[in-house]
């Protein structure tokens, strides 16, 4: 199964990982605007917050070339609304500190931060990280994980700290699982 790489993956992005057993990641994929390769959505008090980062855009096409801009204070204001959404949620600051030093850590390329998202994510849900492939795969799901498109994969629903609002809201980002369901997440997926 061959993915894309995407900033704080929805759940079914990990879903699929957990399913496939030897899913890959393409390193040679080129950047797609409004795709999850720069934006992820969380749960907020005011409902569904969509965040993204800014890239720099000077020609370059593939992941591995487009520079991620640092010209504005988008971690800051990542970092913010991440912690104003999960807070309160019972696992969040059992991974906040580790998840906010791979954004302040300034990756350089689209590629190295997304990826060392994904590897995060991977590690605390207990799940193998994929590989990064060149290669072509019959698996294609590269664009079928998209914010336009609907889930491949149907959400079953598990807690989630504005539900009582808003309630279930399926295909968050990934840290709303980890933060409400934390070490359990796995069985989740």
């Amino acid at each position: 199964m061959l993915l894309s790489v995407a900033y704080f993956p929805p759940v079914e992005y990990f879903s699929l990982i957990r399913r496939a057993g030897n899913a890959s990641i393409d390193v040679g994929g080129n950047y797609q605007k409004q795709s999850y390769r720069n934006r992820f959505r969380i749960l907020t008090a005011n409902g569904v917050e969509d965040l993204r980062f800014p890239v720099v855009h000077d020609g370059a096409r593939a992941v591995t070339a487009v520079r991620v801009d640092y010209s504005t204070p988008w971690v800051a204001k990542t970092k913010t609304a991440v912690d104003s959404a999960y807070y309160s949620s019972p696992y969040y600051e059992y991974y906040r500190d580790e998840l906010f030093s791979i954004l302040d850590s300034r990756p350089v390329t689209v590629w190295d931060l997304d990826y060392a998202v994904i590897g995060f994510f991977c590690r605390k849900i207990g799940l193998h990280l994929p590989l990064p492939s060149s290669e072509p795969d019959p698996e294609d799901y590269r664009e079928l994980v998209h914010p336009k498109r609907e889930p491949v994969l149907a959400n079953r629903e598990y807690w989630q700290v504005f539900r009582d609002r808003y309630g279930f809201v399926p295909n968050l980002s990934i840290i709303d699982l980890l933060s409400n369901e934390g070490p359990e997440s796995i069985c989740y997926l």
